[in-house]
């Protein structure tokens, strides 16, 4: 894959990256998880397969990984990867998170499976946790899911924290999820800390069914920072899993290309402009496999308005996704 600025943070990056959202933990909202992994899901099953898809990744040329201190053990199973092969701190770009705690204790159906707080002293406590994990590996620290409501890009504390953090040479940049993603984006634009601007990267959730961070991710471009898109297969409504109007069209634009429905949207989100990154949560190689396929579909200005006319209001798209089952 061609290599690519992650806005001005001096990280280069590929166009497609793997997120290990559903694979460092038993349990996660994709639709047919159940069926793609097997009913026992030790750590060392867990661990072994995210490792297979680690290796798939590296050889399909992503140089990106996403990760979270609330994915269950995704930091240790990456940092476990990167030792096994050898890796040297700079041959992928690695992201992670702070700002929830995985509570679930390693059980799929669990009643809380994370818990936020966005508060300075989870910032310390979780970032020297990816530290000793990760180490010179970690290049991007990114507040976990911000939002308006909770005060954290008011905080003081917080963000002088993270201003030494990129000071230390690790980029800073946040995450932001629900109806009001655009209004977080625009904020982080806006944020400083003793008058040095705080993000370098945002990531938000952008699909064909939820357009409407877009505007704000191309602010961002233009501002210079590094847009990351996660979600891009609705946590597996994008797929051929999936059902309704936009299953229809994805198949019917599906055909015509050759490739397949996953492959689509992914295809739909990469031709945005503004996307630095676009991240696969598949949990198989072959999932992975489909998913980086898109970076072969060129679609057309007919397929481009076939999509555009499935995006749904954002309050409906977020319901929809908070109803999604743990599996």
């Amino acid at each position: 894959m061609e290599m690519r600025p992650l806005g001005s943070t001096g990280l280069a990056v590929t166009p497609m990256g793997l997120g290990l959202a559903a694979i460092g933990r038993p349990g996660y909202i994709t639709l047919g998880r159940g069926e793609d992994l097997a009913a026992e899901r030790t750590p060392s099953e867990m661990r072994l397969r995210s490792h297979e898809l680690l290796d798939a990744a590296y050889a399909s040329g992503i140089r990106y990984v996403d990760a979270a201190r609330s994915y269950g053990r995704a930091e240790e199973f990456l940092e476990s990867w990167l030792a096994d092969r050898s890796m040297t701190p700079g041959a992928i770009v690695v992201g992670s998170k702070w700002g929830y705690t995985y509570t679930a204790d390693w059980r799929v159906g669990a009643e809380v499976n994370e818990t936020k707080d966005l508060s300075v002293a989870t910032l310390r406590r979780q970032l020297a946790e990816s530290r000793a994990l990760l180490g010179g590996h970690l290049c991007l620290y990114q507040v976990h899911s911000a939002t308006l409501e909770s005060g954290v890009l008011d905080d003081a504390a917080v963000l002088e924290e993270l201003v030494a953090v990129r000071g230390a040479g690790i980029a800073v940049g946040l995450s932001a999820s629900g109806p009001r993603q655009a209004d977080v984006v625009r904020r982080a634009l806006e944020t400083r800390a003793d008058g040095v601007a705080v993000f370098g990267t945002v990531q938000a959730t952008w699909n064909i069914l939820e357009t409407s961070a877009g505007p704000a991710l191309d602010e961002a471009r233009d501002a210079g920072l590094g847009v990351i898109v996660k979600e891009a297969l609705a946590n597996g409504r994008l797929t051929d899993r999936g059902a309704g109007p936009a299953a229809d069209v994805l198949r019917r634009i599906a055909a015509r290309h050759g490739t397949t429905v996953d492959a689509v949207a992914i295809a739909a989100a990469l031709a945005n402009p503004w996307a630095s990154i676009v991240l696969s949560g598949a949990v198989t190689v072959a999932q992975l496999e489909s998913n980086v396929a898109a970076l072969g579909v060129a679609l057309t200005p007919g397929d481009t308005a076939d999509l555009a006319a499935l995006a749904e209001e954002p309050e409906r798209y977020w319901a929809a996704r908070s109803a999604l089952p743990w599996t």
